[in-house]
């Protein structure tokens, strides 16, 4: 499998309260597959993506991908580990304001420590593959604020994918897009992932679910 998550539990102080986000969850997902993870608000959805994405520490258990595990390391090695095998598209977004899409996209792939010369000019042929298959070739150098919200969603796509990952995380990716726009959106997610990379996408929708090779629904932090 690609990605393992064994037993995750996250906890988080609010005043004297402490809110249990991630109650023991377990997750595996291998090369190709699609998982929806779903649930209700508060359900500990974009927790579990955080933790899988090496972006939060869990309190116990542990995250492997591709092997090696990501989890309990220094942000530094997390983050080394993260540029190369894991692509993520956050709720908030993943693109860089001050940068053109093309900007976006060179700039996940220098984070990449795997990169030598001959890497950096493959990146750039993925780099305009990528644009292209987006549908975004023509809007290279749109500043995010001059894209439509389904154009923000395929760049951020693309910027997730730019160094080929192993695993593809997404949190809430299509949360303000229209059918048909999802619909975009989800196929590329398909077509570009291919057979060789483990994907898990937490969100409300009811097309993702359908979409979705396979559901892990989650309340009040555990997998029910």
């Amino acid at each position: 499998m690609l990605l393992f998550a064994d037993e995750l539990y996250r906890f988080h102080r609010s005043g004297d309260e402490e809110v249990k986000a991630l109650r023991g969850v377990s997750i595996e997902v291998e090369p190709g597959e699609i998982v929806a993870v779903t649930g209700p608000s508060g359900a500990g959805k974009s927790t579990l993506i955080s933790c899988l994405a090496g972006l939060d520490e869990p309190d116990g258990g542990a995250v492997w991908v591709a092997g090696t595990r990501i989890s309990h390391r220094p942000e530094r090695e997390r983050a080394a580990l993260r540029a190369r095998h894991i692509g993520v598209v956050l709720q908030s977004g993943n693109l860089v304001e001050h940068l053109s899409v093309r900007g976006n996209i060179d700039l996940a792939q220098r984070f990449d420590p795997a990169r030598n010369a001959r890497a950096r000019t493959e990146s750039r042929h993925w780099r305009d593959e990528l644009l292209e298959r987006v549908g975004l070739a023509d809007r290279a150098l749109a500043s995010p604020a001059m894209l439509s919200g389904g154009e923000a969603a395929r760049a951020g796509l693309a910027v997730a994918l730019a160094n080929k990952p192993s695993v593809l995380l997404a949190d809430e990716p299509t949360g303000e897009l229209d059918r048909g726009r999802e619909a975009d959106v989800l196929r590329l997610v398909r077509e570009l992932a291919g057979d060789s990379t483990a994907v898990v996408i937490a969100s409300h929708s009811a097309a993702v679910r359908r979409f979705a090779d396979r559901m892990v629904s989650l309340l009040d932090g555990r997998v029910r």
